[in-house]
């Protein structure tokens, strides 16, 4: 990086006299970031804000942030009058179809002054360099995303930490974003041995693994043997039949995995789905229950089945696998099109199964695998969850509980502070149609209480056909 880059981003940080940064570019102010850390671990009900400022060292309307490459900037983070942080990232757009929205979202990674990545608490979260600002657009009620990830949080399965924010880039006020954690190996994230390139004897080279169930990342859509593999089965449960699930190695990375860890997590998930699909899959040493954690499953389905998310199973479907330890499904990602709010494939509905996804939309490329339908077949499988999930309606999925919970994100958003008002005057999107709205609600209101009703509905269905099953 040219030197006069450097200074020219450092005197950027240094003018900027209303934001008050501190000489060290990547500290947290030593007055409350231990207050943050503690509220945002022990105050379960405690509702912040913050502000995001952003300058960019790029011209035009959005400093040329681009889908890649990050840019350099400065980060500023603002609670009231008291800076908790101030340092040096780099940014760029991120997202797929979010990406035609107006209002993009955001990955960003904290650097030091060399650009080098450099993990940093920010608002409290565990250090990490890597972080996203999701920017909700077409979901207006503007929880979604939260709402599912505090609730798996509450039910003692990790999901990303967020937070809400309000995001100046280069001055312009962009609106209410969500800030929270990037999904990856971590000890604060998805706890799971580091593997080497080099771990490949039989001591080490079971883990740990991160398998991911989405779309390609290749720029041609593809899956090849560089980036992904194909189940044996097809989504029936069929050996070798036409549609077949694609698995994304997201951990170690394509280019980094060694052809010995490829070939075992290959074999891994292929001796799963086999015992899975067998006649003896309910065979208590060499059944389905040999590989995989069940109540790790059993929860994925819960949260899943409750938003009738309609990527659930299919697209940012998390799987990890840590060294000596069964395969796990999650943590949960992506539900901005949940609890009702896409129009295609039975999305509105809250009176269906999301598991028989393939079954009501039959042309989609991305599918479910064949797992759920056969799980359910085994009848202490069906006997966990209607444990579980009636354990979990008496207490973290009770009715009143949600709706609390979105209660209080309505008061925070709306009656506490002027951020839903400030949001939808710079994004006038309400009674609009955004891609995939169900609902179109011509204020806030309407969009929270349809969210809510929703629920409710659904919530009722599931108990009848949980208890059912």
């Amino acid at each position: 990086m040219r030197i006069d880059v450097i200074f020219y981003l450092i005197f950027i940080l240094t003018i900027i006299s209303c934001n008050k940064l501190d000489e060290n570019l990547n500290t947290n102010d030593n007055n409350d970031t231990s207050d943050d850390t503690n509220n945002n671990l022990e105050c379960d009900s405690c509702i912040f804000s913050y502000e995001f400022e952003v300058i960019t060292l790029g011209v035009g309307p959005e400093g040329e942030i681009v889908d890649e490459p990050k840019v350099p900037a400065a980060l500023t983070v603002r609670k009231k009058d008291s800076i908790h942080f101030s340092g040096i990232i780099g940014i760029e757009i991120r997202g797929e179809t979010s990406q035609y929205f107006d209002k993009k979202s955001y990955g960003l990674e904290t650097w030091d002054r060399e650009y080098n990545d450099i993990d940093v608490s920010i608002i409290g979260f565990p250090d990490e360099e890597d972080w996203i600002l999701y920017g909700p657009f077409s979901d207006k009620s503007l929880i979604r995303n939260k709402l599912i990830y505090d609730l798996s949080n509450k039910m003692g399965r990790y999901a990303s930490r967020t937070e809400f924010v309000e995001l100046y880039i280069n001055y312009d006020y962009k609106g209410l974003y969500i800030f929270m954690e990037k999904l990856k190996r971590d000890k604060n994230r998805i706890n799971i041995q580091k593997l080497d390139q080099g771990d490949i004897d039989e001591n080490l080279i079971s883990g740990g693994y991160i398998i991911k169930i989405d779309k390609s990342d290749m720029d041609d859509g593809s899956y090849t043997d560089y980036n992904s593999f194909p189940s044996n089965f097809d989504i029936n449960g069929n050996l070798d039949g036409e549609k077949k699930i694609y698995f994304n190695y997201e951990y170690p990375k394509p280019g980094i995995i060694h052809a010995d860890q490829k070939n075992y997590i290959k074999n891994y998930f292929h001796e799963f789905e086999s015992a899975l699909a067998s006649d003896q899959f309910v065979d208590p040493e060499n059944g389905f229950r040999k590989y995989i954690d069940e109540d790790s499953f059993i929860d994925f389905f819960i949260l899943n089945e409750l938003s009738n998310n309609v990527d659930g199973f299919r697209l940012s479907t998390y799987l990890h696998k840590d060294r000596d330890e069964k395969l796990m499904i999650g943590p949960i990602w992506d539900f901005n099109l949940s609890f009702g709010n896409a129009d295609y494939c039975g999305g509105e509905r809250y009176d269906v199964w999301l598991h028989k996804f393939n079954e009501r939309c039959p042309g989609d490329f991305w599918n479910i695998p064949f797992w759920w339908d056969r799980l359910l077949e085994d009848q202490k499988f069906v006997d966990k969850l209607k444990l579980r999930w009636n354990d979990l309606r008496s207490n973290t999925l009770s009715n009143i509980n949600i709706i609390q919970m979105i209660n209080n994100y309505y008061t925070f958003l709306n009656n506490e502070t002027d951020i839903v008002e400030k949001n939808f005057y710079k994004w006038r999107i309400l009674g609009i149609y955004i891609w995939p709205n169900s609902f179109i609600g011509n204020n806030y209101d309407q969009e929270i209480n349809f969210l809510k009703i929703w629920i409710e509905n659904r919530l009722n269905w599931l108990d009848d056909s949980i208890n059912n099953l």
